[in-house]
């Protein structure tokens, strides 16, 4: 009897097979799959007598065989397949020809209006992840950083289900988003291969394209401070070398390829979409994915069920809140020298400045490489963050102009503290429109802009009444009509993410009405309190003081889950999470 052999597992490839088997019940017939290294082994009908058992094989001189886990693991079940010689060559079963195999690379040159993209076959993969490993080896990334991640959709209905697998690294996107965002020019797409690039070395750590790309490919690296990502192996790429993702895959499910631009720019939407993958809409995903002929109906990511809270950036929590106090204690100063008051400006609007010195400063220890924050500016024409940094920083050069003109009675301080609150307002726009971005759809609303101004009206004048400055009513009537809008706000957006037909919206929703359910509701109560209630009923100095407490704890608690109540698009994840996920 003979069989398919497997080439990797013998040196003599012409060498013919029999299989053995000894047990209990010899006249059963026994067929048995296995696959090796893309080789099928298929031991076929056993026969009815017992040939030999494995010491006899060796005994009698057969061909000594190295011990196979699957064979030890028979053995203990009662059941041993021994693999040996053939004695005799009578007819051959099957013949494997020998083909050269198809190359995953392409074998010539970009030509101009060219570039690099990968292809991933759904129909091969068999979520091995070997793909995984092999990336993370090539890098030298820990377990949890995984620049090419597998994840798995299904569909269909019982009994006819079916579960697929997709492999996903950088897309290398013809708009890509992490490079429009980044601050500091950290990425650049590739003018020859179009492979978007990232440098270490100029990264800061700020985290801005880990929250601006809809596929998840850039991964922040808290021990090395910087962000990284997929290259698709440039250096061997452009060596003639397949990348590693490409060269570890057994089953050929990924290559690279090269795409005409303006020809895939009208293609893109019918062959880079897949289910359990974000719009290709978002930036032009230049990956090809071929699907399945006949896709299961609602196919959908497998781990859909498993939502869970995001980061808290807690000195990003500090740095808005505080920042937006400040800018609102100054407008708030402003008004009152407009309609006449003089008392305690100065000493409010020294106040203030600390204030929002203290928020800038808290905002580099969100960074991982904090000293290097000054490269924040570089990218101001393109990137909302590095708007953020100059207009706060002016705002904060021409804020403390504004105190010292206040100090001295200088006649043109109520003009620089008209300039002071329009920096102000700048910097609270620019501050806001970073969370305006299509991978956060939770973020991406009016809503946000309107919270962030808000929270500014309602502690600023708090913050000037409790100083003393001036008209005490009309800062309390400022305060109360924010912290109304404000409660409104939060309440239309709660509904309209419950409604919406977004996963990611409905995510959110149900992080805030389950996991988060308690902290949102004392959010809710905290405003009320503080900007309505307390100073309205008791506007007392020790009133006012736990008014400007409560809105403050407040604020900060609001702010806390506008980031952890997030959920991100990304691509489908493992039904069953991770032991790092799970740690998290």
């Amino acid at each position: 009897m003979r069989s398919w052999h497997p080439a990797s597992l013998f040196e003599a490839r012409t060498q013919k097979l029999e299989v053995l088997r000894i047990p209990g019940r010899i006249q059963q017939e026994a067929q048995l799959h296995s696959k090796v290294s893309g080789v099928h082994l298929l031991l076929l009908k056993i026969g009815h007598q017992v040939i030999s058992t494995w010491d006899q094989c060796l005994s009698n001189g057969r061909r000594n065989m190295s011990s196979l886990p699957l064979i030890e693991r028979a053995r203990e079940d009662g059941f041993t397949f021994v693999m040996s010689a053939s004695a005799v060559a009578e007819e051959q079963l099957y013949q494997i020809a020998t083909t050269a195999p198809a190359p995953r690379i392409p074998q010539r040159d970009l030509q101009p209006g060219e570039q690099y993209r990968f292809h991933f076959d759904m129909t091969q993969c068999i979520g091995c992840k070997c793909c995984v490993v092999a990336c993370n080896e090539q890098n030298g990334n820990p377990a949890n950083i995984n620049w090419r991640r597998v994840g798995e959709i299904e569909g269909g209905f019982y009994p006819n289900t079916q579960r697929l697998h997709i492999s996903m690294g950088c897309n290398h996107c013809l708009e890509p988003s992490c490079l429009i965002g980044c601050p500091v020019e950290a990425y650049k797409k590739d003018p020859v291969t179009g492979i978007v690039q990232h440098n270490p070395e100029t990264c800061i750590g700020c985290q801005y394209c880990t929250w601006n790309c809809s596929y998840g490919v850039p991964q922040y690296n808290a021990e090395r401070g910087v962000v990284g990502k997929c290259d698709m192996c440039y250096g061997r790429l452009t060596d003639g070398r397949e990348p590693a993702c490409v060269n570890a895959c057994p089953e050929g499910a990924i290559r690279i390829e090269i795409v005409n631009i303006e020809q895939w720019r009208r293609e893109y939407a019918e062959n880079a979409n897949a289910p359990g993958l974000p719009s290709a809409d978002d930036s032009i995903s230049t990956t090809r994915i071929t699907l399945p002929e006949h896709m299961p109906p609602d196919t959908r990511k497998a781990d859909a069920w498993r939502v869970k809270p995001e980061h808290p950036h807690w000195p990003l929590v500090i740095m808005t809140v505080l920042t937006q106090l400040s800018v609102g204690a100054f407008a708030a100063i402003w008004l009152l020298q407009l309609r006449g008051a003089s008392e305690k400006l100065s000493i409010a609007a020294l106040g203030s400045l600390m204030v929002g010195g203290l928020a800038l400063g808290a905002s580099t220890m969100h960074l991982g490489r904090p000293i290097h924050a000054y490269r924040a500016l570089k990218m101001w024409k393109r990137s909302w963050l590095s708007r953020e940094v100059l207009m706060f920083g002016a705002f904060s050069s021409m804020a403390g102009a504004y105190a010292g003109s206040l100090l001295l009675r200088l006649p043109l301080s109520s003009a620089l503290g008209g300039l002071t609150a329009l920096l102000g307002a700048g910097g609270i726009t620019a501050s806001a429109c970073i969370y305006l971005v299509r991978a956060r759809p939770a973020w991406n609303s009016k809503h946000t802009i309107a919270d962030f101004f808000l929270t500014g009206a309602i502690l600023g004048p708090l913050f000037a009444a409790n100083i003393g400055v001036g008209s005490g009513r009309l800062l309390l009537v400022l305060s109360v009509g924010a912290g109304s809008v404000q409660l409104l706000n939060n309440a239309l957006r709660f509904l309209r993410l419950n409604a919406s037909d977004s996963f990611e919206r409905q995510s959110t929703a149900r992080l805030l009405s389950t996991v988060l359910a308690s902290r949102f509701l004392i959010r809710g109560a905290l405003l009320m309190a503080g900007g309505i209630a307390l100073p309205l009923l008791f506007p007392t100095r020790l009133g006012l003081a736990a008014a400007f407490a409560s809105a403050l704890a407040g604020e900060v608690l609001g702010r806390y889950l506008f980031y952890v109540s997030v959920v991100p698009k990304n691509i489908a994840a493992s039904y069953i999470a991770s032991g790092v996920e799970v740690a998290a």
